[in-house]
């Protein structure tokens, strides 16, 4: 139900399916990722203290972005950093991906709401590189992880 794309040692993307459940907290990434990716389920009653963040000054090198799919379905297609294709998975309503390292690719398969969060502030077409998606007939589908 977590699901970790790779290529080699460089992590390209998190899945957490829908399906997925744990108490308490887990997180998905590593501490010197620029963007965090936690699970939390805590009964009902449970307080988390009121809090605030203090200024850290942080730099970024990439964007990483999380996805929330509210509904349908898509298919994503990464890459690696030489644009490069090496494969592709389905994503579902109610799974989150972070878009890590690579490059990633999306073709709709059925109408999706999608929820995009990643670190301001933007930087327009300077953000991102665009290049040609992959023909239909090379798609190499991953196997989701249980």
């Amino acid at each position: 139900m977590i699901q970790h794309i790779t290529q080699g040692s460089m992590t390209l993307a998190i899945i957490i399916r829908t399906q997925y459940q744990k108490d308490g907290i887990e997180f998905f990434t590593p501490n010197d990722f620029s963007q965090q990716l936690a699970y939390m389920k805590r009964p009902t009653g449970y307080v988390i203290a009121p809090h605030v963040h203090n200024p850290v000054k942080r730099e970024v090198q990439y964007t990483k972005e999380v996805l929330f799919i509210k509904s349908g379905k898509l298919r994503v297609d990464f890459y690696n950093e030489a644009q490069e294709y090496l494969e592709s998975t389905e994503l579902h309503a109610g799974d989150v991906i972070l878009l890590a390292y690579g490059g990633h690719g999306f073709s709709v398969i059925e109408e999706a709401e999608i929820i995009e969060v990643k670190q301001g502030p933007y930087a327009g077409e300077q953000d991102k590189t665009r290049f040609s998606p992959i023909e239909q007939d090379q798609i190499k589908w991953i196997e989701e992880q249980q």
